[in-house]
């Protein structure tokens, strides 16, 4: 058995192969940026008007000053101004030659003769000067960002039509024993409901993964190989939840030898996921989960998403808040690290959910996110600082 820390370093350390492909703009978003982008153009790329008003020279104010052309956005400006001149301008459009200053139409007013005076006693220049933002060439996204909307405009601004990302890891679900049924069917006496595979599916789509569901194993070594094999060839990550334990119907250990999986580990100090196996097989990667539906999710949020991300060229790091306990924490033994679903109240403290083990996925239901217990904590006062790694 070994630490999380040591499980997650494994995960962290294991040589993964990246591959790149070229998206449409519209699909990068939730996608790896695959190489550093540099700007072909300068941001602003002229003098550009901020707001609404006139351009004139600051030296002419507050005037009067007659105005000499109009210019909305779009348009390049004819006139060159001089002395007690302005042109009308709208914003977005391109500052004409010899002004330094807009001042906003709210701050004028209009002559007897139609000029333009000034009502105010000082003013902002009003302009965007050209390549403030970003000088051609300068680089705008780093490779490996993971791409958010604000991110799609800046490829867009820089001409980046069909950015080069990273391919996204197939998720492969198998779930093993013969005492499942699909969520249509009524069990039967002895039998239940597969959540673990529709659930895993779920987790690997709100991560934007395509998965294959190979469906349920049965409970021979025949049909657990059978089904391994097919989701080797299909899929970058194979799942399997149920039949990792020490049962003499836990028949995935002897499967993984038999067709070749380097086993690196096989047993994590944890709670709720120890006979969490992780293992290798010619740049494909399998990972053994319990068959108790919350070991399954917490497992996958832990360690299969940092292992995915990693086969996308990301270096994933995880939303955690450090606050305040709200109540006093007890367990009753401290052997194991545990997870524990946990919510944030509106005061932002912690409050631990009720929970009776790894059978209880429903304790998870008003989650905000998972708290930590370390190995040899049996109590946690209210009022200490923790960390509260964020459902997302």
């Amino acid at each position: 058995m070994i630490t999380f820390e040591q499980a997650l370093d494994t995960i962290n350390q294991i040589p993964v192969t990246t591959q790149i492909e070229q998206v449409r703009l519209e699909d990068a978003v939730g996608r790896i940026l695959a190489n550093d982008v540099f700007s072909d153009v300068e941001m602003p790329p002229f003098n550009k008007a901020a707001v609404d008003g006139y351009a004139c020279r600051r030296a002419d104010l507050p005037g009067p000053l007659e105005v000499v052309e109009i210019i909305p956005a779009g348009v390049v400006p004819e006139v060159v101004l001089a002395q007690g001149h302005c042109s009308k301008i709208m914003t977005g459009a391109m500052v004409p030659e010899g002004a330094d200053t807009i001042i906003m139409v709210e701050y004028t007013e209009v002559d007897h003769n139609g000029s333009i005076v000034f009502n105010r006693d000082k003013t902002s220049a009003n302009i965007a000067w050209q390549a403030e933002d970003v000088k051609e060439g300068q680089m705008v996204l780093q490779k490996s960002t993971l791409l958010k909307p604000h991110h799609i405009a800046i490829l867009a601004a820089v001409g980046v039509a069909e950015p080069s990302v990273f391919k996204r890891p197939i998720i492969g679900v198998i779930s093993t024993g013969d005492e499942l049924v699909e969520p249509d069917v009524k069990p039967r006496p002895g039998q239940i409901r597969n959540s673990n595979a529709h659930q895993l599916i779920a987790q690997a789509k709100a991560m934007g993964l395509d998965s294959v569901y190979l469906g349920i194993a049965a409970d021979t070594p025949e049909s657990i190989e059978l089904m391994m094999e097919k989701g080797f060839n299909q899929c970058d990550i194979l799942l399997l939840t149920g039949g990792v334990s020490m049962g003499d119907f836990d028949h995935v250990p002897a499967v993984l030898e038999k067709i070749g999986v380097n086993v690196l580990f096989k047993s994590i100090a944890v709670q709720p996921g120890r006979p969490t196996v992780f293992g290798v097989r010619e740049n494909k990667f399998l990972f053994g989960l319990p068959g108790n539906p919350v070991s399954s999710y917490v497992q996958f949020e832990l360690l299969v998403k940092q292992l995915a991300f990693r086969l996308m060229g990301y270096s994933y790091k995880p939303m955690v808040v450090k606050l305040p306990m709200a109540v006093d924490f007890t367990r009753k033994k401290g052997e194991r690290k545990s997870f524990m679903p946990v919510r944030i109240n509106a005061e932002g403290k912690i409050e631990p959910l009720e929970y009776h083990g790894s059978a209880h996925i429903h304790a998870y239901e008003g989650a905000d996110g998972i708290m930590a217990v370390e190995i040899g904590e049996i109590k946690i006062a209210s009022g200490e600082y923790r960390n509260v790694r964020q459902l997302q």
